[in-house]
């Protein structure tokens, strides 16, 4: 388990090598740059902020630099945001973005696993046909749709919720259903197809033979193995929440990373953008570290020995 878990940390070196070149050059290579839109800026002040920035080098030089202030733990300065450098946004944006990832990964688990092992444990029933079909809508919704659909209802209409902001507890409901929703559907799903797998195994068979009440040979017996594509899932799902919230902050005005991402590359804020990124990537790659972890925990026949 030891030489896996190292094998998989090592080989995010590389990825995260190239998710760094590639958004630094990508940033490079679009029109315009983050002092186009000053208006009235002298040519001399603006040779001067050129050259704090480093922005008068040639493009080798400026990589250079930055892969090597990114070995440090440096993102750099932000160009659009005076006196703050990109790891002290970043710092001051994640835990709104967490927290925002943690509730609607709570709403999608409860939602998802309760109609999962519904329509698995009542297959082809109404529970299961409702269920299945509630899953699917679910994913065909995407959440910039969903999202002002949510408002128009909750916030304008029946006016529970603030249609913006992250200031009151309220404020979490509408974006975190509306990521948590979507997801939801993916994890009812998978739950169905894991559970009806593992139910119709000779364990389960004789667990029933011997007088096993229903509830415990769902709970205890079957569930831990139909959850396993649920776990595999997980890292990918989490990601996506995450990645999603680029959408959902924007809508709801919610002042998370994926905001300041969407903003840095309207902004045309090199150092921010790439930053988030790379922040981002390193994210997705750590969550899918472990879910494959957890998947080997709770599957012994995929354990490394």
């Amino acid at each position: 388990m030891l030489q896996f878990i190292a094998r998989r940390v090592l080989g995010t070196i590389p990825v995260l090598f190239i998710v760094a070149t590639i958004t630094f050059f990508m940033m490079k290579a679009v029109p315009g740059g983050p002092l186009d839109t000053e208006k009235n800026v002298p040519a001399e002040i603006r040779q001067q902020i050129e050259a704090f920035y480093g922005l008068d080098l040639p493009l080798w030089q400026q990589y250079a630099s930055y892969m090597g202030n990114l070995l440090r733990g440096d993102l750099g300065p932000s160009f659009k945001h005076a006196n703050r450098s990109v790891n002290e946004l970043i710092a001051a944006a994640l835990p709104v973005s967490l927290e925002l990832g943690g509730i609607a990964l709570a709403i999608a688990l409860a939602i998802g696993v309760t109609l999962g092992i519904a329509a698995a444990v009542r297959q082809n029933t109404w529970i299961d046909y409702l269920a299945s079909s509630s899953a699917m809508v679910g994913i065909c919704m995407p959440t910039f749709v969903l999202g002002p659909l949510l408002v128009l209802a909750f916030a304008l209409h029946l006016e529970q919720f603030n249609a913006s902001g992250w200031d009151f507890p309220r404020d979490r409901v509408l974006p975190a259903l509306t990521l948590g929703l979507v997801y939801a559907g993916y994890i009812a799903r998978l739950t169905r197809g894991g559970m009806l797998e593992v139910l119709s195994q000779d364990f389960i068979r004789t667990a029933r033979a011997k007088g096993a009440s229903e509830a415990r040979v769902v709970f205890i017996h079957a569930l831990r193995g139909g959850l396993l594509p649920v776990v595999s899932f997980l890292g990918p799902a989490i990601a996506g929440i995450l990645t999603g919230s680029f959408v959902i902050e924007t809508i709801f005005n919610i002042p998370g990373l994926g905001k300041h991402f969407v903003t840095s590359v309207f902004n045309r804020d090199a150092t921010l953008t790439i930053g988030t990124a790379l922040f981002y990537a390193t994210l997705i790659v750590l969550l899918n570290l472990a879910a494959d972890i957890a998947q080997t925990w709770l599957n012994p026949k995929q354990r490394v020995q």
